[in-house]
Formats: structure tokens, C-alpha cells, sequence
């Protein structure tokens, strides 16, 4: 018992994910399937040209 709400919860946002319209970027997709991004730059936007950044990690001991 008490499952009703966590299901319909869940159900909804399954709902939600089929039935969404996705506005889709055709031209970015085609890009990325050519492997044309324009420079350096990853999937989420970021420069990884640049790793300085990475000798300011110091783990603990």
C-alpha cells in the first residue's frame, strides 16, 4: 500500500517523455554526425583545448 502516488507520478512523467514534442536542432545533429563541430569544442559547449585547469587538482593524502 501507499504506491498509488509514486505510480501515477511515474506514469506521468513517462507520459510526458513520449508525447513531448522535441524541438530538434537539425543543422547542430547533422554537425555532430559529420563530426564538423568548429574547433575544439565537446558536446556540452566546453573548450577542451585548454587544460589548465587540471594541474590545480591536488587529491587528498
Amino acid at each position: 500500500m501507499g504506491r498509488g502516488r509514486a505510480k501515477a507520478k511515474q506514469t506521468k512523467v513517462a507520459r510526458d517523455l513520449k508525447y513531448r514534442t522535441w524541438d530538434t536542432d537539425l543543422d547542430q545533429l547533422k554537425r555532430e554526425l559529420s563530426g564538423d563541430q568548429g574547433g575544439d569544442r565537446s558536446a556540452n559547449g566546453e573548450n577542451d583545448g585548454d587544460d589548465s585547469d587540471a594541474d590545480d587538482y591536488h587529491p587528498r593524502r
